[in-house]
């Protein structure tokens, strides 16, 4: 009778599970895997660094909401996995990480490459196993992905020792792929509640997460507002669920967020928080956060609820199955006072960008420059740091998925592998990484992968020669004293990029610098482009780290300007 490995084991639930493509770096402790993938019709993407493999996989999982897969072996391999796995872990993405393990019988003697896998990652995951029977296999690896993507979606780690790869074993009978489980239904009673308490208020405001995202919800949000004739604010892993043009939609809450968005929410008398989980960079000082509104909270994850703010009616269920039938019990609602408020202080706080003819490279004329010259359908990465919340604040996301961003752990080098990822998962559709200086150098090696599979990412590095962020809360609050944030040596981006083999462009401020970006994107394949900007430009409103949002400090136009 024909026996498997446990290696061809992995191999065959993998391809059972749908799995098309994963992303990793074979190692001594995973090379019977890799031996039995090369009979697979699994496609493999070699990064250059777990970390990045990590990340190819997010932008996967992030574009689809399915769980994608990464590799790596044991020891460094593992822990270079690590960052990518607790990223995921506070964005609620659904990733499964296969790492090799020393034999069963070197685990805890300080065995090369040994590191205590399954005790590192279980502070950072949703689950994790380490398999230590051939057979195990059969009911872990479904189990993995029906955990990641079940309720709270999530990391999984499977941990599987070079032995049990090797082991053989007969299989009789192969297990159903593993599948997402149905969420338990949230009664009728505080839906019919909301529902009242939503009609008698007279200021309210929607308050929207990535949840609303993860379940789909979007489109009944946008109705629920619409019937509601009720303002909606969201947070950076919000944007996209509400067209950034539709007249309800006030834009981001919180650290960088509208002025007028953060002042609306301190009149607000109820604020219904949906997929959201009162991030400290939404709330501001929680205990003056929405000071004169009540609380409802609909989240998949019974622990959020009343975590931060004790809402008056939680409700535990699944974002687009709850607004859906609250849709039904309301009738059209008219707040003619509240939504003249709300554009009252949106026209205060309008303020035109910087001339494009006299400063096109300012980075908020680059975002609206990038918005007009993408495709509609392009998908954004973007790393960590004042190019992330430029983005955030000037890039009018229309639809959910299009932004792919680092917002729970904030990792820089977050926004090259997962635009790999988001081009993997969304054949034929444009993505634009917008990195920084000091980001695109923390995965940079990443670019040859991305040479390698020649897809249409395009990377604009927005190059101030500075850890951006950290200068400008260096000048604000620790008295301009700058330490360690100005870069001494800056490297030559383009050309870097053309050593790896991608086409790299360097743009030069007085020879049509949006002429010359506009011809880059144009051009089929990867590229990498070079734009200087302002070493002095600062993202503005900025909330003061441990302040309430109403204590932001907003740009003159001079420093706009």
């Amino acid at each position: 009778m024909h026996t498997h490995t446990g290696a061809e084991i992995l191999r065959i639930l993998l391809e059972r599970q749908g799995v098309e493509t994963i992303a990793g770096i074979p190692g001594g402790a995973i090379l019977p895997f890799y031996d039995a993938l090369h009979e697979s019709r699994i496609r493999h993407v070699l990064a250059r660094h777990e970390q990045g493999a990590g990340f190819i996989a997010q932008g996967m999982a992030r574009v689809t909401g399915r769980a994608a897969v990464c590799v790596g072996t044991s020891g460094p391999g593992a822990t270079n996995l690590i960052t990518a796995i607790a990223d995921a872990r506070l964005d609620s993405v659904p990733l499964v990480a296969i790492t090799g393990q020393v034999p069963l019988a070197l685990i805890g003697t300080d065995a090369f490459q040994e590191v205590d896998t399954y005790g590192l990652t279980s502070p950072v995951t949703k689950h994790n196993f380490l398999v230590r029977n051939v057979r195990e296999l059969l009911d872990v690896v479904p189990r993995a992905f029906q955990i990641a993507e079940s309720g709270r979606p999530g990391p999984v780690v499977i941990d599987v020792p070079k032995d049990v790869q090797l082991a053989r074993m007969q299989v009789d009978e192969w297990p159903e792929p593993g599948r997402r489980n149905p969420v338990a239904r949230c009664p009728d009673a505080p839906i019919d509640e909301l529902a009242r308490r939503l009609q008698a208020a007279e200021r309210p405001v929607l308050y929207l997460g990535g949840g609303v995202i993860h379940a789909g919800a979007s489109a009944f949000v946008r109705m629920l507002a619409q019937r509601l004739d009720a303002p909606v604010v969201g947070t950076l892993m919000a944007l996209g669920a509400m067209p950034a043009d539709d007249p309800l939609y006030m834009g981001m809450l919180g650290m960088h967020g509208a002025k007028a968005t953060n002042l609306l929410l301190e009149e607000a008398d109820l604020l219904f928080a949906i997929g959201a989980r009162f991030d400290d960079r939404a709330t501001g000082r929680v205990a003056e956060f929405c000071p004169r509104a009540e609380v409802a909270h609909i989240d998949i994850d019974p622990a959020e609820i009343g975590k931060i703010r004790r809402p008056f009616l939680g409700l535990v269920g699944d974002a687009r199955d709850i607004v859906s039938r609250l849709y039904e019990r309301l009738p059209q609602q008219r707040r003619p006072a509240w939504r003249a408020r709300a554009s009252e202080l949106r026209s205060r706080d309008e303020r035109p960008a910087p001339p494009r003819a006299r400063d096109p490279l300012h980075p908020v004329n680059l975002c609206g420059f990038l918005a007009e010259t993408l495709p509609d359908d392009a998908i954004v990465t973007t790393d960590v740091g004042q190019h992330q919340m430029w983005v955030a604040q000037s890039f009018p996301f229309r639809r959910p998925r299009s932004l792919l961003t680092s917002g729970g752990l904030g990792t820089m080098g977050f926004g090259l592998p997962a635009a790999i990822g988001a081009a993997l998962a969304a054949p034929g559709r444009r993505v634009a990484c917008v990195s920084g200086d000091g980001s695109i150098l923390m995965n940079i090696q990443e670019l040859a992968t991305l040479a390698e599979l020649e897809l249409p990412v395009a990377v604009l590095v927005f190059n101030n020669a500075n850890l951006g962020m950290v200068r400008q809360q260096q000048e604000l609050f620790y008295r301009g004293r700058l330490s360690s944030s100005q870069f001494e040596s800056v490297p030559d981006f383009a050309a870097l990029a053309r050593s790896f083999g991608v086409r790299g462009v360097r743009i030069e401020p007085n020879r049509d610098p949006l002429g010359t970006i506009a011809a880059a994107l144009e051009r089929p394949g990867p590229c990498l482009i070079d734009i200087p900007v302002q070493t002095a430009a600062n993202v503005f409103p900025i909330v003061p780290p441990g302040a309430a949002n109403r204590e932001m400090i907003a740009a003159s136009p001079a420093v706009v300007a």
